[in-house]
């Protein structure tokens, strides 16, 4: 499981934008700012659609106030669902990453099984504050592990992460 001072895993995610395939890089998005990245269990499911992305997206300017210059939502969805969620939250703040075959969520130690609910290889849920690609606070949920009979959501709630943030 990544560690606070680890660096990202060298990930490629392959997004649409504007009807063209996009790879973006981890080290090509993170390098040059410091940014919020949270990743959930799945786009248009209750937790992450009612509470947890729209609640980044309202607390923006908070965190722009810490010097996050952006928040990034990952899950392990296609480009496709994720553009979709993204725009029938009404986003203005948060920016997502499809980690489709779950990549990056493997690479950073987070990655579970959910076949208990159907779901397949899914995210564990976390948070974090990168620099440049280096990890400042990573707040992974308690409990992680394979068809987890609960999903908590304590320490990678916004406003958690903001108040621990504000301790840095």
């Amino acid at each position: 499981m990544i560690e606070v001072g680890d660096l990202l895993p060298d990930v490629t995610f392959k997004t649409r934008e504007l009807g063209e395939w996009v790879e973006k890089n981890t080290v090509d998005i993170f390098s040059g700012e410091r940014a919020v990245i949270f990743g959930l269990p799945g786009a248009f499911t209750p937790t992450c659609s009612n509470q947890q992305l729209p609640r980044f997206d309202e607390l923006a300017h908070e965190f722009a106030e810490l010097d996050i210059n952006n928040i990034y939502c990952i899950s392990v969805n296609d480009t496709f669902v994720m553009n979709a969620w993204a725009d029938n939250q009404n986003l203005k703040n948060v920016k997502v990453l499809p980690d489709g075959s779950g990549l990056f969520t493997k690479g950073i130690g987070m990655l579970v099984k959910k076949d208990n609910l159907g779901f397949g290889e899914r995210s564990w849920r976390y948070a974090m504050v990168v620099n440049g690609g280096e990890v400042e606070l990573f707040l992974p949920e308690e409990g992680y592990c394979d068809n987890c009979p609960t999903d908590p959501y304590e320490l990678s709630n916004p406003d958690n992460v903001l108040k621990e943030l504000k301790k840095l």
